[in-house]
């Protein structure tokens, strides 16, 4: 158990893999949205 190991959360991050112990996770969209323009 450690970075050697590919089952557990250590030994994902060492091998830049994803899985059940490591999950990929959601896409998070950035704050990229387009200004709401108020009439004066």
């Amino acid at each position: 158990m450690g970075r050697g190991d590919k089952k557990t959360k250590k030994g994902k991050i060492f091998k830049g893999s994803f899985g059940k112990s490591r999950p990929a996770g959601d896409k998070k969209t950035t704050g990229n949205v387009p200004a709401v323009k108020k009439e004066s």
